[in-house]
């Protein structure tokens, strides 16, 4: 099995996608959100009186994802994770619409024991050609480094040495994993025991991306409950979940940076050099800061 070294530049698109209220809020209660029926209702439901639809920032790359990365060459899908994952807004995401998105191999750096693959996806509105969202996303394919590539740049990432600002819990159903692929990812990596036996795990895991979006929420939590005001957002996956885990969102505000890391159950760090940006409340130009510090939530 070959990776193609020569994909890099290789873009497929741009598509066209479209979603609907059904989608988002799919992928709202996809995330957890809903768990409390009476808590996001802005997120998981389109009819409650006072309340307008609201989208999730990060299901702006589930969108993205529809589109497939160009062809990088042959290899065991059950040896690829997701390993990091970026996104930023040029403006909010709405209850439903449709995007031009265009997917492009970034670059492929060889980590010896395996490859990363960065892929980049840039998504306008496809009916006025704005700019909507730009994310990043990098896979790790084991076994199929030692090609003599570069390595890649590595970005430095150190915790506040103090307690978190706001911290937030939040359970992970059962059948999140089942749940979650409804969005579109059917990777049996997430469903299917055999399968991921021979990715080396013992049951099926918690798609990344769902990892991500629970994160998205604490995120947006902690910016007051307001999803417009989380612009951007990134993090490394360091550890696999499973569902019925529980997962523990700590966030500081480090000057005008958002800094995050989200742990399970047991205490292992599984999204680390988490970043994100907030915008002011309403709209208002400048960095926006957490809305509230020394703060804790469960949901």
């Amino acid at each position: 099995m070959v990776l193609d070294l020569a994909s890099v530049g290789r873009a497929n698109g741009p598509h066209t996608l479209e979603w609907t209220e059904r989608d988002t809020l799919l992928y709202a209660v996809s995330v957890g959100a809903g768990q409390d029926p009476l808590a996001e209702l802005a997120l998981t439901t389109e009819n409650s009186e006072g309340l307008a639809q609201q989208v999730l920032p990060s299901f702006g790359v589930v969108v993205g994802q529809q589109v497939l990365r160009p062809d990088i060459g042959d290899f065991d899908r059950s040896k690829l994770v997701h390993a990091e994952q970026h996104f930023e807004l040029h403006r909010p995401l709405t209850a439903s619409g449709a995007l031009a998105v265009t997917a492009r191999v970034g670059a492929i750096y060889d980590k010896g024991s395996g490859a990363l693959v960065w892929t980049e996806t840039t998504s306008v509105d496809a009916a006025t050609g704005e700019p909507v969202m730009t994310a990043r996303s990098a896979s790790f394919i084991r076994g199929e480094g030692g090609f003599g590539g570069e390595r890649g740049p590595a970005a430095a990432w150190d915790a506040p040495a103090r307690q978190p600002d706001v911290e937030v819990a939040m359970p992970v159903r059962p059948e999140q994993a089942l749940l979650y692929r409804l969005n579109g990812d059917r990777n049996p990596l997430h469903s299917d025991p055999a399968f991921a036996a021979r990715g080396g795990f013992d049951r099926p895991i918690l798609h990344g991306m769902c990892t991500f979006g629970f994160t998205c929420r604490a995120l947006v939590a902690a910016a007051g409950g307001d999803p417009a005001r989380l612009t951007a957002m990134g993090g490394r996956f360091s550890a696999p979940v499973w569902p019925g885990d529980t997962l523990t969102v700590q966030v500081w505000q480090d000057n005008e940076d958002v800094l995050f890391r989200t742990l399970r159950g047991d205490g292992t760090v599984v999204i680390d050099h988490g970043r994100a940006r907030l915008a002011e409340p309403g709209g208002a130009a400048g960095a926006g800061t957490l809305a509230a510090h020394a703060g804790s939530a469960r949901r």
